[in-house]
């Protein structure tokens, strides 16, 4: 993982070139007092402060250097980024409106595990703001081990080596880790991890973290931890498959958000509970038609073995719900439809409690990170129905399938628990400034702004 520290540094006065911060509202003002040079330069670049733009002009000696950095009228969490990414290496004092600093750092992150040879030399910005450089780069670690681990292969990233990053981070800050592993699941109540996971190549296991003070308010953290998504026999056509080794980006971003959870020393007992699966095919794979039990007790048809992924959750919530947490919530890649209806860029988030709704809402406006709350609509519950079973794991037909995959996990979450599921993309389809194309650490920010405001 990238070492941000020496990325960001508070200005000791020393050498540096200048990175000055314009919008466009005040670009006139500072155009004005400026040497006729840098006018004419800022002008032929076509520099107007908007976000993004970049332009350099000379400095005040021979061998310095001026950056004038577009920041729009309203800079978001990723501003600087573009100017992290397309600046010559070397010291920069920043100056001209404080703004977030995370996009400097993330604009300088990059997935290199397999990629050989040198990079870019390192871009340093001197800052004033000692508690944004402090928030920033610990913001700016655990989206990078979300995105790190969302990047990896599923041949390097199995439900084992994701067990090892938990255990990682659990050494990291002081927390407790049990891990319930193949033929031991059954024995431990878990039987729809193991029939997801028991055709996969690695065992499927329950990885179970906790952090904190007994006493404390109980934090749970859920997240999909399916390794390699096939579909299972009814396998999914290459195309689809192509990026399933993201399917574990609900897990990816519960363990980043546990991260921060941990390294702010939150008043909570944190749990983190990731099921980690390789939904794969051999003999022993479920089939379709298949009635499965549940650590809640409920039997469930298996309609679609490509439906897995709320199979999984619905153990990990069960469980959970055993220690009446005031606050659970669940990230997973849960389900296409929320794509088509919402775009790449925008979780579906769903919840029965208003106020966690609202103050969803209000964390994801703050932080700039987006979510979009879609209807946990209790007139298609009957979608769900089986006449062989409790409950079918996939309904039938095109229609609301990430609402009534929602319904599937309600199902198993008694009510007035104060819950939130979050369905993400967890991927960059498209490289951004300080977002490249690959693993996204999607509703990350939100949920940490919403978890401080409630335990800070």
């Amino acid at each position: 993982m990238t070492d941000f520290a020496p990325l960001l540094l508070v200005d000791d006065g020393g050498p540096a070139n200048v990175l000055q911060l314009l919008g466009p509202e005040v670009l006139p003002e500072w155009l004005k007092a400026a040497p006729e040079r840098s006018r004419a330069l800022v002008a032929a670049h076509g520099f107007t402060g908007k976000a993004d733009e970049l332009v350099l002009l000379p400095g005040d000696t021979p061998d310095a250097v001026m950056a004038l950095a577009g920041m729009g009228n309203t800079p978001g969490a990723f501003a600087l980024a573009a100017a992290a990414q397309r600046l010559p290496a070397g010291r920069w004092r920043l100056c001209g409106e404080e703004v977030p600093l995370l996009g400097w750092l993330l604009g300088q992150h990059q997935f290199k595990r397999y990629i050989a040879g040198s990079t870019k030399g390192a871009r340093v910005l001197l800052t004033r703001a000692v508690a944004g450089r402090t928030e920033a780069l610990a913001l700016a670690d655990a989206i990078a081990l979300a995105r790190d681990l969302i990047d990896t292969p599923a041949a390097d990233m199995g439900p084992a080596a994701l067990a090892a990053a938990a255990s990682e981070q659990a050494k990291l800050f002081g927390a407790s880790m049990d891990i319930t592993t193949g033929e031991a699941l059954i024995t431990g109540r878990f039987p729809l991890i193991h029939a997801v996971g028991r055709a996969g190549p690695e065992a499927p296991r329950l990885i179970d973290l906790t952090w904190g003070d007994p006493a404390h308010p109980r934090l749970t953290i859920i997240g999909k931890g399916i390794t390699f998504d096939t579909g299972g026999l009814n396998i999914k056509p290459g195309g689809a498959m192509a990026l399933m080794k993201k399917d574990m980006g609900g897990a990816a971003t519960a363990l980043a958000l546990a991260r921060l959870v941990m390294q702010a020393g939150l008043r909570v007992r944190l749990r983190l509970l990731i099921p980690a699966a390789e939904n794969s095919i051999d003999a022993r794979a479920m089939r379709p038609g298949d009635v499965l039990a549940s650590r809640a007790g409920k039997t469930i048809e298996v309609t679609n073995t490509d439906a897995e992924g709320r199979l999984v959750l619905a153990d990990a919530l069960t469980l959970a719900v055993e220690d009446k947490p005031e606050l659970l919530l669940d990230f997973a890649t849960l389900t296409g439809a929320a794509r088509v209806a919402l775009g790449p860029d925008l979780p579906a988030l769903f919840t029965p409690d208003e106020a966690l709704a609202a103050d969803f809402a209000a964390a994801s406006a703050a932080t700039g990170d987006p979510v979009w709350r879609l209807p946990l609509w209790a007139g298609y519950d009957d979608l769900l129905k089986s006449s062989v079973a409790d409950m079918v794991n996939s309904a039938e037909g095109p229609f609301a399938g990430a609402i009534t995959a929602a319904l599937f996990l309600q199902a198993f979450v008694p009510a007035g628990t104060c819950w939130a599921h979050l369905d993400s993309y967890a991927w960059n389809n498209k490289a951004q400034s300080g977002r490249p194309k690959g693993g996204e650490a999607l509703a990350l920010r939100a949920a940490f702004a919403l978890i401080r405001q409630r335990f800070g």
